[in-house]
């Protein structure tokens, strides 16, 4: 007999209103995080919805140059190979030094050379836009890698972009593009890989919108075509930074 009058007490308890105040405000709270969800991630993950919602609506000078670009929703990579951009084959501005000496020595500060006077970078700092990581370079068959060298407008994605009709002159100088080339953490360029902005953008989102703004300037400089979704990934990003001008 005392064991069931302390279990019907404790089924009172367990059904108190308190019990059911606090299970109705968990519910509150569990459905407003699922509403904020679904209002930040709906757009971009609906095209339709997106559009009503203005999340493909941008302005500015880099928004305007955009929508100057050309459409192409078929793009081919039949045929590519890396080789044929002619990467770290030229000398365009005639020091001795490969491109990737270049930009390294560009976009790394405190840098040092194995001779000095050389072109070879031993050591730097590499602020990366990608990641917002500080990143120390020290040049080795083991750390080289910490620091690649990316192509802003992968050159397959250039390839699939129009790029596939051009010459070799022009897909060298393209390969080549300092304006195209950036010093970035590693890991993140392999990360990257050839995608455009409609499938991977930089982890550092203060970094956005310039990134996107130097893949469109290249691609108005090559006359490059985009894809409706890469175009939306662009505008999408852009939105947050209407004065954004092209680099």
């Amino acid at each position: 007999m005392p064991r069931r009058r302390i279990q019907t007490r404790w089924r009172k308890r367990r059904f108190s209103g308190t019990s059911l105040t606090e299970r109705v405000l968990i519910l509150l709270v569990i459905a407003v995080v699922i509403g904020i969800t679904i209002g930040i991630w709906l757009p971009q993950v609906s095209q339709p919805i997106g559009e009503i919602t203005g999340e493909y609506v941008a302005t500015g000078p880099a928004s305007d140059a955009l929508d100057a670009l050309a459409i192409d929703d078929n793009p081919s990579k039949a045929g590519y190979d890396r080789e044929l951009f002619g990467y770290r084959q030229t000398d365009s501005d005639g020091n001795g030094c490969d491109v990737r000496e270049d930009v390294l020595a560009r976009d790394l500060s405190n840098v040092t050379y194995t001779v000095a006077g050389g072109c070879k970078v031993a050591s730097g700092i590499l602020q990366d836009p990608y990641t917002g990581k500080t990143i120390n370079f020290v040049r080795g068959p083991q750390t080289s890698a910490a620091v690649q060298i990316d192509h802003v407008v992968a050159l397959e994605n250039a390839w699939q972009s129009g790029a596939r009709i051009w010459d070799s002159a022009k897909r060298y100088r393209f390969g080549n593009d300092m304006n195209n080339l950036l010093a970035v953490d590693g890991p993140a360029n392999q990360e990257k890989g050839s995608a455009s902005a409609a499938y991977w953008l930089p982890t550092n989102s203060a970094y956005r919108c310039t990134y996107v703004a130097k893949q469109i300037a290249v691609k108005s400089a090559y006359s490059l075509t985009v894809t409706t979704a890469e175009k939306r990934a662009m505008k999408s990003v852009l939105r947050s930074c209407p004065a954004q001008q092209l680099p």
